[in-house]
């Protein structure tokens, strides 16, 4: 009886673990997605089908300071699936330009310049640009996510850079 206790413990102790992690990171994940995909309701079901996946693969994170890291390239792993499989062109969501309320402000301008010079990157510069400029992640930590040594994130980030201010100049 002590063994079945044990156990039964063990796992509602990794079930609050994994509900903490989501609670923790719901709001960035939403960010991330809704960044890939520019819709509020694909952004909501890519952040589900991430939860569900890493729900079921919780027991294989070894180490609790890996599990953002972890739950991260998930939802990037699954953005880039769900853009893929929809056969998505991913454009401008419509709340985001009634959130605005000057069409003739030069900021609104320039924003749908980044926003489109975003969208022409490939995958990994897209992936760069948006965990370090709109997640504000360091380097390192974008390294870790995306399994690459700090070097090509660098070069990924100068090369996306180079690319969006040709973009932006033409």
């Amino acid at each position: 009886m002590a063994i079945g206790f044990s156990k039964n413990k063990l796992l509602r102790e990794k079930e609050e673990s994994f509900l903490s992690l989501i609670h923790e990171n719901q709001e960035k994940l939403y960010r991330i997605a809704y960044s890939y995909v520019k819709n509020k309701d694909d952004a909501l079901d890519i952040v589900q089908e991430t939860v569900y996946k890493a729900y079921i693969s919780y027991h294989k994170v070894k180490k609790i300071q890996y599990e953002n890291t972890w739950l991260t390239r998930i939802l990037i792993n699954t953005s880039i699936d769900f853009i893929k499989k929809n056969n998505k062109v991913v454009s401008m969501d419509m709340e985001f330009i009634e959130k605005t309320s000057d069409f003739n402000n030069d900021n609104f301008h320039q924003t749908v310049e980044v926003k489109e010079a975003i969208e022409k990157l490939n995958e990994k510069q897209k992936t760069v640009i948006i965990l370090r400029f709109f997640e504000d992640m360091k380097l390192e930590e974008i390294a870790k996510i995306l399994e690459s040594p700090v070097s090509t994130i660098k070069s990924t980030l100068y090369r996306a850079l180079n690319e969006m201010n040709i973009t932006l100049k033409e």
